[in-house]
């Protein structure tokens, strides 16, 4: 499910009912805890924040001139999916929340590469997604991807 929004707030408007409270919950987690200096946008499809091209003219590698993704949010058709790129890059922040995860839920943590997938609303961390948005600054995300990721 695929929501078609023009700006955040009308994002927010169009989740679905029975899971509205708990996603805009979880937006402003992730909008109030990420450190000064990310931008809010949709990318993709979904809410994003990410380092504008002012910060980091280099922009994305795989798609030029537009800013360094970092966070995502998605009502998608069965859960809620928080895409987090530093979990995906750095292993010692993904061990990291794999072993606070069980502190803070009793479903089995979902989660692929850098989706972290929940099916039911009730079950949604926040106080753990908190910490997790404020453990890597702007700068050092872009230290990281340019380590991890850009083609050189």
């Amino acid at each position: 499910m695929k929501i078609e929004a023009n700006s955040v707030e009308e994002y927010l408007n169009e989740v679905p009912e029975e899971r509205k409270a708990s996603f805009r919950k979880l937006y402003e987690t992730v909008s109030q805890n990420l450190p000064p200096g990310f931008q809010e946008q949709l990318s993709y499809g979904m809410i994003g924040w990410s380092i504008p091209l002012e910060t980091y003219p280099n922009g994305y590698h795989c798609t030029p001139n537009t800013p360094l993704p970092f966070v995502n949010l998605a009502s998608q058709k069965n859960f809620i999916a928080l895409y987090h790129m530093g979990i995906y890059a750095n292993p010692e922040l993904l061990n990291w929340f794999v072993a606070e995860y069980p502190k803070y839920s009793k479903r089995k943590l979902d989660m692929g590469k850098s989706c972290i997938r929940f099916k039911k609303v009730e079950d949604i961390p926040f106080e753990l997604i908190a910490e997790l948005c404020q453990k890597i600054t702007p700068q050092d995300w872009i230290t990281l991807y340019e380590r991890e990721f850009k083609k050189k």
